[in-house]
């Protein structure tokens, strides 16, 4: 952890944590759950280069910033089974919830469990914790993990969405509990 630096930025209509990550060192960044208000989240940014988006799932409330932060050369990663919902409105709850079609950037990178990612001097674990979503992860950095809406201030993201599953929920609720070695969750709201 030493040097590391994470920045919460409350952005959108319900609240989603964003969370900007970087060492001190560097010149570059990494964003995770960019749900809305680019402009707000390159001010946390402070100039820094954005070297990857990651997102924990693809509702509209963590993915709605990515159209203006990814560009050219900045990966923008999502596990497999999300990807769709970065295109269809329909299964990312914009259109059910808020009565708007909100989509985001392609996905340049498709994630796995277990997959290990080096971005900004920082070496983010992929662990898959569906339940949320079928392609909701977590990201382990050192002690660190980023919950997205697995695991929330108030306990677990709902399951009533598209793609959602309680016994799944059960199953990622149980790993994350068994984890060794974390020091601090990191949500998606709260």
């Amino acid at each position: 952890m030493e040097g590391l630096e994470i920045r919460r930025v409350r952005v959108g209509i319900i609240r989603t944590n964003c969370y900007i990550l970087f060492r001190k060192d560097r010149e570059d960044c990494v964003v995770v759950d960019p749900g809305d208000e680019s402009r707000r989240i390159r001010e946390a940014m402070e100039g820094r280069k954005l070297s990857a988006i990651l997102l924990t799932h693809g509702h509209f409330d963590h993915i709605g910033a990515t159209r203006d932060l990814a560009e050219p050369g900045v990966e923008n990663c999502i596990h497999e089974a999300d990807a769709q919902m970065l295109r269809d409105p329909s299964v990312n709850g914009s259109l059910d919830l808020i009565m708007t079609g909100i989509t985001g950037a392609a996905p340049t990178r498709l994630l796995r469990e277990g997959d290990e990612l080096a971005y900004g001097g920082m070496t983010f674990q992929v662990l898959h914790t569906p339940g949320h979503s079928p392609g909701s992860v977590c990201y382990r950095l050192e002690d660190q993990l980023f919950t997205g809406d697995t695991l929330m201030a108030m306990g677990p993201g709902r399951t009533d969405l598209w793609g959602g599953s309680d016994e799944e929920m059960d199953r990622s609720l149980q790993r994350i509990l068994h984890l060794t070695g974390i020091r601090t969750l990191w949500g998606g709201h709260g």
